[in-house]
């Protein structure tokens, strides 16, 4: 690098040698790790005529200086490109491959445009880190947020020789769950040791939108990109909202018409890791099992090789859950809008009270519903307390008077929600400070009700400050994006909490910031939802018909 650091990188190619295009990615786990974990070995895209070259970026693996993610990768990455470029084996067009770290490592080293990078293909990664990586509309990722800290801080330790940082790091990871009951979180004792360095403990604190989050991503550097980009993202990842706003983002406002013209979307069902048909608790079938390697080397050869290969493909192409079949899309999305409206007589807590969807708005003054929030006792993730990710039965949790339940008729008619759903409540609270969790279930014939989607707000972020208890507020605001098929005989349901501990943190109801927060701090509270003739509370659905 040209300020004297040493990158290492293992390098592959075909046997035949000569001139050819090269695949870049550059990842914080281990060259020799290569994303395995979801793509096909390196030495499989080298015997496919590619010169393929895993570097471990900055203070990783055995590549020199002090790792700060996402804070080097800019220059670094376009450092290695104008290197690789000088090589022999190098006809000077690179491309960069790889997920979720690797993915940001692509974006990042795009916006410094350097000579010779083609194209990039980065999967479940987000332009933008503090809304799509850390937090969603205020509340805090917590548990991917921490847990993924503790792993990235065990090797800092290791590098750095701490045993004692190790120790507890390693305790720490033996037992993860437990570390997202810790309090107060933003002091846990094993991102806190001495010699550690700070970025975790900088992420809790920076949980606004500002300079200290937009000099690490490219959320305000849209336009910088002009290459062409392939976007992989899972329904049920944890950065599914970053990945498919990225794509939006730069189908918008990327640096040159070829490039707005040449994003690319496939979204299918998956969690972070692994891909495949068995999803939480589900298996949406054979379709489900895409082969990611060989649509990555039609991707390249297109770019890099001028074979034409890609020149058919879809600009979207998204997995319509519960239908379990691949649909295709050339704008993100080609939908309409079905609203169903809230009711209830006063009573819509749990699954056994009365709260209903309708197409139709209130037409008499219905009373509003009430539900407590209670920090010491939380409405747990949809996939529980270790927060698993995947399409988990709701059922057992919708018997709890702590949230509301909304559940719609029978549909008569197939249903495909695609795209992010938009709930707009009218709600008053007790507190100042105060979080709403609105999820979307699809309700079977048998009474199990699996997870689809969800969608979080902050008081505190989403009114800037200017909010008031008990006074009644219209919370408006987008849930994650999907593609579920509501199939005949099913019921659309939607869930609203307080919370949903420990997929994001909990709101203590009082000034405190959540990252200070124990016991001590935590606050009940009471939420009203309204749903009258004056204040009409609704979820849009963004619907398409099935191809």
């Amino acid at each position: 690098m040209s300020d004297g650091v040493v990158l290492v990188s293992d390098h592959y190619g075909p046997e035949s040698g000569g001139k050819l295009p090269t695949l870049l990615m550059r990842q914080p786990y281990g060259s020799d790790i290569a994303s395995t974990v979801v793509y096909a070995h390196p030495a499989w895209f080298a015997r496919h005529g590619y010169n393929v070259v895993i570097q471990d970026v900055r203070g990783r693996g055995q590549s020199e200086g002090e790792f700060y993610p996402f804070l080097h990768e800019e220059k670094d990455g376009a450092e290695t490109i104008a290197w690789l470029r000088t090589l022999p084996e190098c006809n000077g067009k690179v491309g960069m491959y790889g997920f979720s770290y690797q993915g940001m490592t692509q974006l990042l080293a795009a916006v410094s445009r350097p000579e010779g990078l083609m194209c990039i293909a980065p999967a479940m990664a987000a332009h933008d880190l503090y809304r799509g990586w850390f937090y969603n509309n205020g509340a805090l990722r917590l548990a991917s947020s921490l847990g993924w800290g503790l792993q990235m801080l065990k090797e800092d330790a290791r590098r750095c020789g701490l045993g004692q940082a190790s120790h507890l790091l390693e305790r720490a990871w033996a037992d993860l769950p437990a570390q997202f009951l810790q309090t107060p979180y933003g002091a846990h004792p094993a991102i806190k040791s001495q010699g550690l360095p700070s970025y975790v403990t900088d992420w809790l604190e920076h949980d606004a939108p500002e300079e200290f989050w937009s000099r690490m991503d490219l959320s305000e550097r849209v336009s910088d990109i002009n290459i062409p980009a392939l976007h992989v993202s899972g329904w049920f990842d944890t950065y599914v909202k970053g990945t498919i706003d990225g794509f939006r983002a730069l189908t918008a406002k990327a640096g040159s018409e070829f490039a707005r013209a040449n994003q690319y979307l496939v979204a299918g069902p998956w969690v972070h890791i692994p891909w495949g048909s068995r999803i939480g608790a589900k298996d949406f079938g054979p379709a489900a099992e895409l082969d990611t390697d060989a649509l990555l080397l039609r991707w390249f050869n297109h770019w890099l090789k001028d074979s034409a290969e890609f020149a058919h493909e879809p600009r979207v192409q998204h997995f319509a859950m519960n239908a379990n079949k691949w649909c295709a899309a050339e704008t993100w999305p080609e939908a309409g809008t079905v609203n169903l409206f809230l009711h209830s007589a006063g009573r819509a807590n749990s699954s056994r009270g009365d709260g209903l969807l309708s197409a139709t708005a209130a037409s008499d003054n219905q009373p509003a519903d009430i539900f407590v929030v209670d920090p010491e006792v939380p409405v747990v993730a949809p996939g529980g307390i270790s927060s698993a990710s995947g399409c988990f039965n709701q059922a057992v949790m919708e018997q709890g008077n702590n949230l509301l339940v909304y559940t719609g008729p029978v549909i008569e008619h197939s249903l495909h929600v695609f795209g992010a759903p938009l709930v707009s409540l009218w709600v008053a609270t007790s507190t100042f400070y105060a979080d709403l969790v609105v999820k979307l279930v699809c309700v079977r014939g048998n009474g199990d009700a699996d997870f689809v989607t969800i969608g979080i707000a902050r008081s505190s972020f989403l009114f800037a400050g200017n909010y008031v208890a008990d006074s009644t507020r219209q919370w408006t605001f987008e849930m994650e994006p999907t593609s579920w098929v509501f199939a005949r005989g099913e019921r659309v349901r939607i869930e609203i909490a307080g919370g949903s501990f420990p997929l994001f943190d909990k709101n203590p109801g009082t000034a405190v910031k959540p990252r200070e927060a124990s016991s001590w701090n935590w606050t009940r509270s009471t939420h009203l939802v309204y749903h009258d003739l004056e204040r009409p509370s609704v979820i849009h659905l963004p619907v398409a018909a099935l191809d």
